[in-house]
């Protein structure tokens, strides 16, 4: 009895201790959250703050610098020396060389230098890099509680001619801060939702006059969850970037002062943080809705601080309103990104009908169960908006509106030889044609959709359009009809039918041009694109980029003269000894071929005529066999050759090797295929193969493969989920439909960030309306156009902005884009039905 009272006696003392223990460690930890810390990934953390610094690099799309994340918002980026008061996307950026994170000191540290060279290439940046070369350090030291103190060191000061040119920059996300205050000193404002004048000219270049100057700038005075101050005795400047670059952004900017280089800047900077600030879940579900078989999972997305799990509520909508079906605790799920994420699975619920999902105070829907899910206003606003308002040299009408006028009527000059386009065209030391630099090509004024915003014809964006509505013809039998398509008039009504397939038609506007430059090059053209810098930043009606008259050299400038002119702006044809993408283009031929059989048998022996031949040429000059095995598999549905089965059946090896690119093409035909050890060896690498990706998808919550980038993933995992598509259709034992149909939930709104908005522009109760497509100057969107999608602020924070000019988010393009979508929809309808 004796000893139980000292055993006791020392467990109180050891609790005593490890009491102590915890409470320290809670102190400490309570205090580090109340000031600015570099974390394991770093970059300066707080509760409501973030400061990164140098974590990304891609100045030319705002991702760069220091960048400032408050409250779970990315408000400012760019944050770095600039040779301009207001930087477009060619201005001249510097080289990045080591970064250094000193914890102890709490500093980050970026050594830099003037110019990159690497990008100094001839054609590849139109705004050449002027005579000045420098190197400078930018370090960022946190202070106490939310301050911060960015300097910057130069090497050594600047040339006399160089100042007032050069400048830190810091970047305001113009979308956070419209309508909102400013104050400078005894100046103050509000943020313009356009730019105005005063214009003045400064260096060479049309600004409008600093809103403000001074040596104290707070912005959002008003809002608590906003106010951010800078301080510097460099003195501020605040500008609006957008005066002389539509996607500008608003900047705070220090001139680098004379005779100085230590300290040349010094800025202090005070965000606003609410105490014990934390994000706001999210629900994400898709946008559109489930089939009542499919299985049905909400993510739910927390801080990762947030220890909490509420209860996830279900309510079906009624003529009364709301009532609850069901309520429960979402299940851990881990950590992704800098987020927490729980699921809670919901797949018992059948009922047709409406349906809200509610998470505290996170209200998501309205989204809908029903075996008609699929049926309307999902893929059909890629047939009925995006492919017609996309399509060249036409005019394309709705109704009262005009979407674009007639464009483009005098492609294409043939691209001289040597250049290398600012868009990533190159033309070699030959035409590999008979065409003359910059002689007239016919044959390029019909077909072809515009590229993404940019009014480029891209062969493997045209080849890739027409192959996936083929297949979709094939493996859906879809046959639909809502748009009158007049090519001998270059005339498209929307929402006029006229009696043809629509699929038909807009496949066969494709091949106008693949084929159109086919016959006339006597090869694939690589791309055709305007010339020059100011008509590729056009934002409007593409009938207004050049003068639709074939160019004439022997006429002057001004001159038109028997249907032709002398002004030298029809876009160039480039051409290119390319065997991957000319063998590409076979298989796209092959499936095309297949498809106008019945319709357009002419045409279809022309695809397939077109497709042998290329593939004869190249299909010993490519390094990578996955084009050649795709091209195979396509051209043998087509032909039932025997001869290209043995080849095929041979090149098993490289199959295997390569399964991840070829598996697809093979699930097509595998059941025609009647070698027995083909089809095992084969078999076993898709098992392997399967068995990778499933450990893959247990990386992130969302049901598929994802690797985070600068650029939004929804165009990757599109075309991912239509590849697997075809391995469950050939090894239904190995491949399970769930990656094509997550791939789908993917795009329509379950992925991660505070936007959880489909990528599809129109399709579901909350989507991208504000777009990356040629309408972006109006703030507007093309139903059925699908964006790239959330992006990552490196190194951890998915974002998908509001804003109509970060093409690495909202930008719209063909080939993986809009009808790798609607391949997707119909085949989880089918699926399910």
């Amino acid at each position: 009895m004796k000893y139980l009272p000292s055993c006791a006696k020392k467990v109180d003392k050891y609790l005593f201790y490890i009491l102590i223990f915890i409470i320290f460690f809670v102190q400490t930890k309570l205090f580090a959250q109340s000031n600015l810390e570099i974390n394991d990934l770093d970059y300066f953390e707080m509760p409501g703050l973030n400061v990164t610094v140098f974590s990304d690099f891609y100045p030319e799309g705002h991702q760069h610098g220091v960048t400032i994340i408050q409250h779970g918002e990315r408000v400012a980026s760019n944050g770095d020396l600039r040779l301009e008061i207001s930087p477009g996307q060619w201005s001249s950026v510097p080289k990045k060389g080591k970064r250094s994170v000193d914890k102890r000191n709490k500093t980050i540290m970026q050594h830099l230098w003037y110019p990159d060279s690497s990008r100094d290439r001839k054609g590849f940046n139109p705004i050449k890099y002027p005579d000045l070369h420098f190197r400078y350090d930018v370090s960022v030291t946190a202070l106490e509680k939310s301050k911060f103190k960015i300097i910057v060191n130069l090497d050594n000061p600047l040339p006399a001619e160089w100042i007032g040119r050069v400048g830190f920059n810091l970047e305001l996300f113009p979308g956070m801060f419209f309508g909102k205050a400013f104050l400078m000193d005894d100046q103050s404002g509000i943020f313009p939702i356009q730019p105005d004048g005063p214009v003045r000219n400064y260096y060479d270049d049309y600004l409008a006059e600093p809103l403000a100057s001074g040596t104290k700038l707070v912005l959002a005075p008003e809002k608590d969850d906003q106010r951010i101050m800078i301080e510097s005795e460099n003195g501020l400047e605040l500008w609006d970037g957008r005066a002389n670059h539509n996607n500008g952004w608003f900047i705070v900017r220090s001139v680098v002062p004379a005779n100085k280089s230590k300290a040349a800047i010094e800025w202090i900077i005070t965000p606003d943080v609410i105490e014990d600030w934390q994000y706001t879940p999210v629900i994400h579900l898709s946008q559109l809705g489930y089939h009542p078989d499919q299985k049905k999972t909400a993510i739910i997305e927390q801080d990762k601080t947030d220890i909490e799990i509420s209860d996830f509520i279900l309510y079906k909508l009624s003529d009364a309103g709301k009532e609850e079906v069901l309520r429960g605790k979402p299940v851990i799920n881990g950590p992704f990104l800098r987020y927490k994420y729980l699921t809670f699975e919901f797949s018992a619920i059948k009922e047709a009908g409406m349906y809200l999902a509610e998470y505290r105070s996170t209200v998501f829907g309205p989204f809908k169960i029903g075996k008609d899910v699929y049926d309307r206003h999902a893929w059909q606003p890629v047939m009925d908006y995006f492919l017609p308002v996309q399509m060249c040299h036409m005019r394309v009408n709705e109704k009262y509106r005009v979407w674009h006028g007639l464009c483009h009527m005098d492609d294409a000059l043939m691209a001289p030889v040597d250049t290398n386009h600012f868009d990533g065209y190159m033309q070699g030391n030959s035409t590999f044609t008979d065409y003359k630099p910059l002689q007239p090509v016919p044959g390029l004024n019909a077909g072809g959709w515009h590229d993404a915003g940019d009014y480029d014809l891209r062969v493997e964006s045209q080849i890739g359009t027409i192959w996936t509505l083929s297949l979709i013809i094939e493996e859906f039998g879809l046959d639909y009809d809502a748009t009158l398509i007049d090519q001998k008039n270059h005339l498209v009504e929307i929402h006029v039918p006229d009696g043809k397939s629509d699929l038909i038609q807009q496949i066969e506007h494709g091949l106008a041009s693949v084929l159109g430059g086919y016959r006339s090059l006597g090869r694939l053209y690589r791309g055709i694109i305007c010339s020059d810098l100011r008509q590729y930043v056009l934002l409007g009606d593409g009938s207004v980029m050049t003068d639709n008259l074939v160019y004439d050299d022997s006429l002057e400038i001004s001159e038109i003269k028997n249907g032709r002119s002398g002004k030298p702006d029809d876009r160039w044809v480039f051409t290119e000894e390319n065997p991957d993408r000319s063998l590409n283009a076979a298989a796209g031929l092959a499936a095309a071929s297949r498809v106008l059989k019945a319709s357009n048998p002419e045409l279809s022996d022309e695809c397939l005529t077109a497709a042998l031949s290329l593939y004869a040429l190249y299909e010993n000059k490519t390094n990578r066999a996955a084009f050649k095995i795709i091209a195979l598999a396509e051209l043998f549905q087509t032909t039932n050759d025997k001869k290209l089965m043995q080849e095929l059946v041979g090149m098993k090896e490289e199959i295997r090797k390569n399964i991840a690119w070829t598996g697809a093409a093979i699930g097509r035909i595998i059941h025609l295929i009647e070698d027995k050890s083909f089809k095992k060896d084969i078999s076993e690498a898709v098992s392997d193969y399967q068995k990778e990706l499933n450990n893959m998808v247990l990386s992130a919550p969302f049901g598929v493969p994802y690797r985070p980038s600068i650029w939004g993933a929804g165009w990757n995992i599109q075309s991912f989920g239509v590849a697997q598509y075809f391995f469950h259709k050939g090894w239904p034992e190995f491949s399970s439909p769930d990656l094509f149909v997550n791939a789908l939930n993917f795009v329509l709104g379950a992925h991660p960030g505070q936007n959880g908005a489909s990528f599809v522009s129109g399709v579901g109760a909350e989507s991208v309306l504000t777009a990356y497509g040629v309408n972006r100057a109006d703030w507007s969107f093309i139903p059925g156009g699908v964006v790239s999608g959330t992006a990552i602020i490196q190194p951890d924070l998915p974002e998908l902005k509001e804003w109509p000019y970060l093409w690495q988010q909202t930008e719209y393009v063909l080939g993986g884009g809009a009808t790798n979508y609607m391949f997707l929809v119909l085949a989880v309808d089918a699926l399910y039905d």
